[in-house]
């Protein structure tokens, strides 16, 4: 686990004065001299470089629990891996501010550390008026989701036609909301037609006095330059399907989608490559009784190939410059229980793919590790996020080709299929029957070139079809 450690600031006479009062748990901690405070808040830390939110997973200590340093306290939820929190004072959890299961942005407090039992009431209403304030901040957002609208539909919206109110708690589609505020609705007192009473736009729009023809009417007159916003809203808004269930976005999910789009700003290409397997297979039925797994060997074989062609293994970071790395570290897409996360092999050309020397760490026994680690949620940061170039393998699903979404940060990702036998001609035009598996390789076009990825795959096309060197 990472060595990280939360921030927090001290109740007392010295305001600007911020030591830290937990840390996450690693194997080796490092101490800070000690701050006396009376209350100390607890702050949210960033896990990683692309942590804006953490999920508290538990609190394995309660409120009023004596704490002494290095106890475990709680566990946080990043969007790559679930860290121990231990404390890095004495003292004692006088408040517990965000609950198990809840989410907070990083940077903002989740709990009060008191230094003697004199300060648990004075912590607690720090809490609570914490939990106030926190309270409207957290509903602000539901009323401002709904997007701008443009201001020529606001003028067929005078008085609204009420409707029995409904008791308890609203609930309306996000383009109900939308059309609500738009037309000057009070959707607390319309009472839904959808399903479980759930409010829909018809029932805004029947309230508001018009139909959706006449809204198109009202649009096309009023300018002639206003139809063109039209069309993105009917776009944006999708018909309800009875019964349909929203789940949100797990913290690794969130991080993943968010990856994703920033992976659309990068002007990619794609090249396929078909290589015969038949020597690899037999190498890899040879290896295997020693741990050796078919992603290892194409992890070892990238990799070599990458020596040899250091563009593919580069980075453009701000559009202007090629970053050369000096390693080779080859990340590998693993699916974990509903997400995703690259576990990455650091310095794979130099590790050797199984253990030749006693005591040795190989490649195939530190993948291993790695799977097991990610599987768990325990990876560290450096064991996720440095990864110079990407190889995601669906091969052992059948799949036989498919393309891969650049990683952001990175020039290239290797997409692999299946090994399967196919008709190939050789240059005598004599047909023979090999097994055959085609890559697909997407790279970033502002360093790496057309030229450039034919080159590499040719060179660790002859890595696998001789993979002799991949046991040296």
């Amino acid at each position: 686990m990472a060595s990280l450690s939360f921030s927090s600031s001290v109740s007392s006479s010295t305001p600007f004065l911020r030591p830290s009062a937990f840390l996450l748990k690693p194997r080796s901690i490092s101490r800070v001299p000690l701050v006396r405070a009376k209350i100390r808040e607890i702050f949210m830390p960033a896990l990683s470089s692309t942590m804006t939110e953490g999920k508290i997973v538990s609190w394995i200590k309660s409120e009023g629990d004596v704490l002494s340093k290095g106890e475990s306290v709680v566990v946080v939820e990043s969007d790559k891996a679930d860290m121990d929190v231990e404390t890095f004072y004495d003292g004692i959890l006088a408040a517990i501010v965000v609950n198990e299961g809840e989410t907070a942005p990083v940077g903002s407090p989740i709990g009060l550390l008191a230094e003697t039992e004199d300060e648990i009431a004075e912590a607690k209403a720090k809490a609570a008026a914490q939990s106030s304030s926190a309270a409207p901040t957290a509903s602000a957002p539901k009323v401002e989701e709904p997007g701008p609208v443009t201001a020529n539909v606001e003028a067929p919206a005078p008085a609204v036609a009420a409707a029995p109110a409904t008791p308890g708690k609203v609930v309306a589609t996000p383009y109900a909301k939308k059309l609500a505020k738009q037309h000057k609705v009070d959707i607390n007192k319309l009472a839904g037609t959808g399903p479980f009473g759930r409010i829909t736009s018809e029932d805004v729009e029947k309230a508001a006095g018009i139909t959706p023809a006449p809204k198109a009417n009202v649009v096309v007159p009023s300018a002639p330059a206003t139809p063109a916003p039209s069309p993105p809203k009917a776009a944006t808004s999708f018909p309800e399907i009875p019964g349909s269930k929203v789940v949100p976005f797990t913290t690794m999910q969130a991080a993943v989608s968010k990856n994703m789009l920033e992976s659309l700003s990068v002007p990619t290409f794609r090249v396929g490559y078909p290589i015969a397997t038949d020597a690899l297979d037999a190498l890899y039925e040879k290896v295997k009784p020693k741990g050796v797994t078919m992603t290892a060997l194409l992890a070892k074989a990238a990799a070599m190939a990458l020596v040899q062609h250091p563009v593919v293994n580069a980075t453009c970071k701000d559009g202007k410059s090629f970053t050369y790395n000096s390693s080779v570290n080859i990340a590998v897409a693993v699916a974990i229980n509903d997400g995703l996360i690259t576990p990455v092999l650091q310095d794979a050309d130099k590790v050797e793919i199984h253990e030749l020397n006693i005591g040795s760490l190989s490649l195939s026994k530190k993948w291993k590790e790695l799977v097991e680690k990610a599987r768990a949620k325990q990876l560290q940061p450096q064991e996720y996020n440095s990864g110079t170039f990407t190889l995601s393998n669906l091969g052992m699903f059948g799949v036989d080709r498919f393309d891969a979404i650049l990683p952001p940060g990175q020039g290239a990702i290797m997409a692999v299929g299946a090994s399967k036998p196919s008709v190939i001609a050789d240059k005598e035009g004599f047909f023979s029957v090999k097994n055959q598996m085609l890559v697909n390789v997407t790279a970033d076009h502002r360093i790496i070139y057309g030229a450039d990825l034919a080159a590499f795959l040719q060179t660790f096309s002859k890595i696998i079809e001789n993979p002799e060197s991949l046991t040296m």
